[in-house]
C-alpha cells in the first residue's frame, strides 16, 4: 500500500506529465520522479520528438541515487522495444528498489506486463496512486490505443434556454458575428483546442461563421492542430478564411463525397488536403471519418459543430465527453439548439456531471455512458 508522501510525488510526476500537453501525442503523457531518502534526485518528461521516455530521463538525471530510490510514474512503464528500448531494463539497471505507479498502461502490449517484470526481479511495486487523475490525463491515449478511434469532446457555448446560437437573419443576410461566452469561457476554450490533435467540424458551422478554428493558445506543440471538416458537397469556398490560412501548413482536412473535379482542384490548389468517403443521405459516414483519423495518429478530437453534426454524433455515440459553457443569457426558441436531427440522446451516467465558473458563465463536463 502507498504511503501518505506518496501522494506529494505523485503530485509532481502527475504535474510533469502535464508539461507534455500538445508534445508526447500520439504517446500518453508521462512523467516520473525518482525520490532518494525523501528527496527528489531526478525529475524526466516525455516529449515524442526527444524519444526518450520520461523514467529513462528521471534516471539519468538521478545518477547514482537512483540506486535503492523510489520511482513515482503515473503509467505503467513499457516493457517492448518500439522507438526506444524497454523501460522496465532501463529501471532495472539503475537499481530502482521501489516503483510506485498510478495506473496500468492501457496499450495492449504492455497492459501489465510491466508490472509483472518488475516484481519478478525483486522490485517493489505499488499501484493505484492517484489513479483517477491519472487515467483522466490519458483517457484520449487510452482509447484509442484499444480501439483505433480517437476521443472526441463536443464543446458549445450555450445559452440558458440551451441554444447554441441566434436565429439567422430572416432576409438571408450575414449573420452578425456576437459571443454567447464571456472573455474568459473563449480562453477555456484555446486551451481545449492546445489540448486536442484535430478540431471537428460540419460545413454548415463553416460557411455561417467563416472561423479559422485554429488553436491560439500561444502554448508549444508537436503538431498543428488539424483541422478536419465534414463537406459532403465540397461546398467549402477556397475564399474561406479556414482554407486561405492552410495554404502554408496543409493542416486542413476535408472529407467529401463529390464527384466534381473542378471543385476538389480548386480546393487542393487553394492549401486544403481532401478525402474521398461514401456518400451518406445526412452527409459522410462518421465512422470512416472516426477510424481515418485515428489511423492519422490522431488520439483526441474537439467537435465544435452545428445542431446537425452534434445530433449525428451524439446519436451514433461517437461522443465520450461534453463541455459546455453555459451563458447567462437567453437567445428564444428560434435560436439554434445544441443538437437536431431526432436520433436518440445518450444520458449522462449519475454523477458523472461537473461544473465550475468561468467568468460569468458555468462550465459544466460530463462523461457520456458508452
Amino acid at each position: 500500500m502507498y504511503r501518505l508522501d506518496d501522494l506529494d510525488f505523485m503530485r509532481e510526476a502527475l504535474r510533469l506529465a502535464e508539461e507534455g500537453t500538445g508534445l508526447a501525442s500520439p504517446n500518453p503523457r508521462v512523467g516520473a520522479v525518482v525520490v532518494r531518502d525523501g528527496r527528489i534526485a531526478g525529475r524526466g518528461v516525455h516529449r515524442y520528438e526527444r524519444q526518450a521516455h520520461a523514467e529513462v530521463l528521471a534516471l539519468a538525471e538521478a545518477g547514482e541515487q537512483a540506486r535503492g530510490a523510489t520511482l513515482y510514474l503515473n503509467l505503467e512503464p513499457c516493457c517492448h522495444t518500439g522507438r526506444t528500448p524497454p523501460c522496465t531494463q532501463a529501471i532495472l539497471q539503475a537499481g530502482i528498489a521501489r516503483v510506485v505507479a498510478a495506473m496500468q498502461d492501457p496499450n495492449p502490449r504492455v497492459a501489465g506486463q510491466g508490472f509483472q517484470e518488475l516484481a519478478a526481479a525483486g522490485i517493489a511495486v505499488e499501484t493505484g496512486c492517484l489513479e483517477r487523475e491519472a487515467r483522466r490525463l490519458n483517457e484520449a491515449f487510452a482509447k484509442w490505443i484499444r480501439t483505433g478511434i480517437p476521443f472526441v469532446t463536443l464543446k458549445a457555448a450555450m445559452s440558458l434556454d440551451g441554444r447554441i446560437a441566434a436565429p439567422p437573419p430572416a432576409d438571408g443576410a450575414a449573420a452578425e458575428r456576437s459571443w454567447i461566452s464571456s472573455l474568459p469561457a473563449r480562453e477555456r476554450v484555446q486551451a481545449l483546442r492546445h489540448q486536442s490533435d484535430a478540431l471537428l467540424s460540419g460545413i454548415g458551422t463553416v460557411l455561417s461563421d467563416d472561423p479559422l478554428l485554429t488553436d491560439r493558445s500561444q502554448r508549444p506543440r508537436r503538431r498543428r492542430l488539424l483541422r478536419v471538416v465534414l463537406d459532403r458537397d465540397l461546398r467549402l469556398p477556397p475564399s474561406a478564411r479556414l482554407v486561405a490560412s492552410a495554404r502554408r501548413h496543409k493542416d486542413l482536412l476535408v472529407f467529401h463525397a463529390c464527384a466534381d473535379e473542378a471543385r476538389r482542384q480548386a480546393l487542393e490548389h487553394a492549401g486544403a488536403r481532401l478525402e474521398a468517403v461514401a456518400a451518406e443521405a445526412e452527409g459522410v459516414p462518421l465512422e470512416a471519418v472516426l477510424r481515418r483519423l485515428g489511423e492519422l495518429e490522431i488520439t483526441s478530437v474537439l467537435l465544435e459543430a452545428g445542431p446537425r453534426l452534434n445530433g449525428a454524433m451524439l446519436a451514433g455515440g461517437w461522443v465520450d465527453k461534453l463541455i459546455l459553457f453555459v451563458a447567462p443569457k437567453l437567445l428564444g426558441d428560434t435560436g439554434l439548439p445544441l443538437a437536431a436531427g431526432g436520433g436518440t440522446m445518450p444520458r449522462l451516467p449519475e454523477g458523472a456531471l461537473t461544473c465550475e465558473t468561468v467568468g460569468p458563465d458555468v462550465m459544466m463536463e460530463g462523461y457520456l455512458a458508452g
